[in-house]
């Protein structure tokens, strides 16, 4: 009996998950959805024959509503850029920054900021999406817009309505993962719409076998690279630099004699988990994607290098995974702050002075580990993209998708595991009648 109720799922938690698969269905559901006025066929036809390019790189984070220009085409990246951006402007604005400073209250006023400027972004992306669609055509030389008119009002703006009502609804549906169930909304949404990719992928490049156009040797190299990018994967995400920690207690005897309690401070290897290929991807699709419907030979121009098996692309996809590595690890650990804890409550790393040095002796951890972080999330976003690239394979999905794969579900875990922590500590507190600890006379 004891063995079953330990294995049981708390009801909460039961009720969080259940939850979480429900607005998930809904998001697929969405991306089904196809935005009125277009001809899906059409559309789909364009979007196969650029499955390669920035646009293969677009419809994975998508979940595929590119490729059917569904209400949801949009994704979630205009929430994702304007989180960036806030994020940015906090350490460069000072009322940002005193917003950041005053707790719950001022994180509901940048969330609420952070709303107003996906809608804004959505605008934008909606009306560069919406005039381009109007005036393509698919390789068949199809029109991919069938009702330029709906009554009096434009296929351009009844498209930008569409569009941005899809993305603030996906935002909301973010919020709601990350507050109702089992958390990382934004996050899992991404997980969701790459993970849904995985079964057309595995067909397509089945049927590529049966023409001929693979051989049976490329196709069982790439799964044992993808294998292998997966365990390595893993093995850096659960890896720890343990600084260690010692704590002098009083013994209760009271002789004076200090006691050592010991400890040790967790370092992860990657700080920043998923979140810096997240944002560089987010950046490089804004200018690519406005590229791709501005008619200009530099935009042209800049929409041919910013290919994701193109030189510039990865330089810069590089360099922006480098810089987020280190500004999200500012921005969520403060060393001087750590250093200020441990001081405050007797805590001490061996050998090191407490105080300054203790903050410094972390930060210089920390910069090492940032470094050999992003060092790897750079090598397991690239190498496998040009591999692919050089191998012809007709569809995206990269070191990038891996990473974003297994980092949101390894972090899914680990919320799963607080749940039930939560759940076992409450279910043990039931009950007990906590006793007055009053001195009595």
């Amino acid at each position: 009996m004891a063995a079953q109720e330990g294995l049981a799922i708390p009801s909460e938690l039961k009720r969080r998950i259940l939850f979480t698969l429900a607005m998930l269905a809904v998001y697929r559901i969405g991306v089904h959805v196809p935005t009125p006025g277009v001809d899906g066929q059409a559309v789909l036809s364009f979007f196969q024959s650029q499955s390669g390019g920035i646009f293969g790189l677009f419809n994975t984070f998508t979940g595929g509503a590119l490729s059917r220009f569904s209400i949801f085409a949009l994704g979630i990246m205009p929430y994702i850029s304007a989180s960036i951006i806030f994020q940015l402007l906090q350490t460069a604005i000072p009322y940002l920054e005193q917003l950041k400073k005053e707790g719950e209250q001022g994180r509901k006023k940048i969330n609420q900021y952070t709303r107003y400027a996906t809608v804004l972004l959505a605008i934008v992306q909606g009306y560069a999406m919406a005039t381009w669609l109007a005036s393509s055509s698919s390789p068949e030389q199809v029109p991919l817009v069938n009702q330029p008119y709906f009554a009096f009002i434009p296929f351009e703006i009844f498209t930008i309505i569409t569009l941005t009502a899809g993305t603030c609804f996906i935002m909301w549906l973010g919020e709601q993962i990350t507050e109702k169930g089992i958390g990382n909304g934004a996050s899992l949404i991404i997980f969701a719409g790459i993970a849904a990719g995985i079964p057309n992928g595995a067909v397509k490049m089945f049927q590529m076998v049966q023409n001929g156009e693979m051989a049976g040797v490329q196709v069982i190299g790439l799964l044992l690279l993808m294998v292998v990018v997966i365990g390595a994967i893993i093995f850096v995400e659960v890896g720890q630099r343990r600084i260690p920690i010692q704590y002098s207690q009083r013994q209760a005897s009271g002789q004076g004699m200090a006691q050592k309690a010991q400890s040790h401070l967790p370092l992860k290897v990657n700080f920043s988990g998923v979140i810096p290929p997240i944002f560089a991807s987010s950046l490089l699709m804004f200018p690519a994607t406005m590229a791709q419907f501005i008619q200009a030979p530099w935009m042209q121009s800049l929409q041919s290098s910013l290919s994701p098996s193109g030189a510039i692309y990865n330089v810069l996809f590089v360099g922006l995974i480098i810089f987020f590595c280190f500004f999200y690890t500012e921005i969520v650990f403060n060393p001087t702050e750590v250093a200020d804890n441990l001081k405050k409550y007797g805590g001490f790393i061996p050998g090191i002075r407490a105080g300054k040095s203790t903050a410094d002796y972390i930060k210089r951890v920390l910069d090492r580990l940032t470094v050999a972080g992003s060092i790897y999330i750079s090598v397991v976003c690239i190498f496998p993209t040009m591999l692919i690239g050089y191998a012809k394979v007709p569809f995206y999905f990269g070191g990038t998708s891996l990473l974003i794969l297994v980092g949101v579900a390894l972090d899914t875990s680990q919320q799963i595991q607080s749940h039930l922590l939560t759940s076992r500590y409450e279910g043990l507190m039931k009950g007990v009648k906590m006793k007055s600890r009053r001195v009595q006379y």
